[in-house]
């Protein structure tokens, strides 16, 4: 038996897409928790939006949606995988066991790096205003 690779070259940009639109869903709610207190988090109570934590906020919820829509997707991916490489090592990272995310509750972080990093280099698949805008 034989793989179709029609099939799967078909499938692959639209797969693509949907890991973008999933993670950039994923991203905003971080922000919005932060910026809006939706979905609420006790913790992000009185959020200065001029803190660390609130442009953050700023950068999840803008990054985020530019994600979702896919437009600029590689630079906005660049930005975002070295944003989550430095809340890993700021946040995560400097409680000790950095080479063990899984010990210093790191992993969302890592996992945001490399899939960010995946997109700046992938681009934004099908489904984007980047493909809208190579036509």
């Amino acid at each position: 038996m034989t793989l179709d690779t029609a099939f799967f070259e078909t499938w692959r940009p639209r797969a693509l897409a949907v890991l973008r639109i999933v993670t950039a869903y994923l991203f905003i709610t971080h922000g919005t928790a932060k910026l809006f207190g939706i979905p609420h988090q006790a913790m992000f109570d009185g959020l200065k939006l001029m803190s660390l934590p609130g442009v953050a906020g700023i950068l999840e919820v803008v990054g985020g949606a530019l994600m979702l829509i896919g437009l600029f997707t590689r630079p906005v991916a660049f930005v975002m995988c070295g944003f989550m490489a430095v809340a890993y090592f700021m946040a995560h990272g400097s409680q000790g066991n950095v080479l063990v995310p899984m010990l210093n509750k790191g992993e969302l972080a890592v996992l945001y790096c490399f899939v960010f990093l995946y997109f700046s280099a992938a681009g934004a698949g099908a489904w984007s205003v980047d493909a809208m805008r190579r036509r």
